[in-house]
């Protein structure tokens, strides 16, 4: 296991540095957040991405993520061009050495929450979700009222992309996410990049669009599309633990030992009710995830890559972006860390 952590690039108030300082953490999580969704990562723009982050003494494990663009979703005449330049960028990370693609499948919306700062009794401050308080918000004014949403809809492009998507039920998204990944997994494969879809969050559908990334059934449909090494997963505990039918360690050892789960997300959650819950400190006494059988699974498993602790509250009076934090997240790896050496010791 190969212990990483999410980097924003030069913006972000964790730097470098003070992630180098954490114990085990060895590798970075992080992408090109400037270029344009259906544009070409350039080579260049990479390799000096990769270059910074080398310089702190560290190695750039996963990009996370390259976007796909909504027209490869929709299934529209334009998504030809669009997936040739998507190969042109898995081509163009792979010439570089970087192994690991996560990337998602989720309509308009990625990873949703309708409380980005919700007070816990410590006093820290944590992400949550609420169904009902999802069911209340007005979409008629674009994004302005969904908690920390980085894309800035407009109203009118919004209610428009909602409309398209009233065409696509769950069956035309698994189709168009087939037509995708035929096309790409092979260039992964040539590339030595591995493909490793992250599951939707909050696993069900959000504003009536289809979420098909959600449970175990759904995961192997998705190895099925294309039976190769090189298309795999992100195994999410904090997206998947809501839904729940999902026993994670279990899913683990299923997809872990066949070498399909090319990307560990560990995140606890505490469901409060259903389809409602706090995203919760990463040990197992927390939260909903029983973090320990999880870890328990992927060392059984032999699993030997990237993992990251998913998410912090902010703790210690500290402030930016929501859930990435400095101080959470690295006690998350170091707890992390610490299961699993005991669990090797132990062995």
């Amino acid at each position: 296991m190969k212990m990483t952590f999410r980097w924003y690039g030069a913006d972000d108030a964790v730097t470098l540095e003070n992630i180098r300082q954490i114990p085990g953490v060895t590798g970075i999580v992080s992408a090109l957040y400037n270029v344009p969704v259906g544009e070409v990562w350039d080579t260049q723009k990479i390799s000096d991405l990769r270059a910074e982050i080398e310089s702190a003494g560290l190695t750039f494990e996963v990009v996370e993520s390259i976007p796909v663009h909504e027209d490869i979703k929709l299934g529209r005449p334009a998504r030809d061009g669009l997936i040739e330049k998507y190969c042109q960028s898995v081509q163009n990370m792979g010439d570089l050495g970087i192994p690991v693609l996560c990337y998602n499948f989720m309509p308009v919306f990625d990873w949703t929450r309708t409380d980005l700062a919700y007070r816990l009794p410590d006093r820290s401050t944590t992400l949550t979700y609420n169904h009902d308080d999802l069911s209340r918000i007005d979409l008629s004014r674009g994004t302005g009222e969904l908690p920390g949403w980085a894309t800035a809809y407009t109203p009118d492009a919004l209610n428009a992309l909602l409309a398209a998507y009233e065409e696509v039920a769950e069956e035309e998204l698994w189709e168009n996410l087939g037509y995708f990944l035929e096309r790409v997994v092979p260039v992964a494969a040539e590339s030595n990049v591995l493909m490793a879809i992250h599951p939707d969050d909050p696993p069900w559908s959000i504003f009536g669009l289809p979420r098909i990334i959600t449970h175990e059934a759904s995961l192997q449909r998705l190895l099925d599309l294309v039976d190769h090494p090189a298309n795999g997963l992100t195994f999410c505990t904090g997206s998947l633990g809501p839904e729940p039918s999902n026993n994670l360690p279990d899913m683990v050892r299923r997809f872990a030992v066949r070498g399909r789960i090319h990307f560990a997300h560990n995140r606890n959650i505490r469901m409060t009710a259903e389809r409602c819950f706090q995203e919760a400190p990463h040990p197992s006494q927390f939260g909903s995830v029983d973090m320990f059988e999880v870890l328990k699974a992927y060392q059984e498993a032999g699993f030997r890559g990237p993992m990251r602790p998913d998410h912090g509250r902010m703790i210690w009076g500290e402030t930016g972006r929501p859930g990435y934090g400095l101080y959470d997240r690295a006690l998350g790896a170091t707890y992390l860390n610490g299961l699993w050496e005991a669990l090797q010791r132990s062995g």
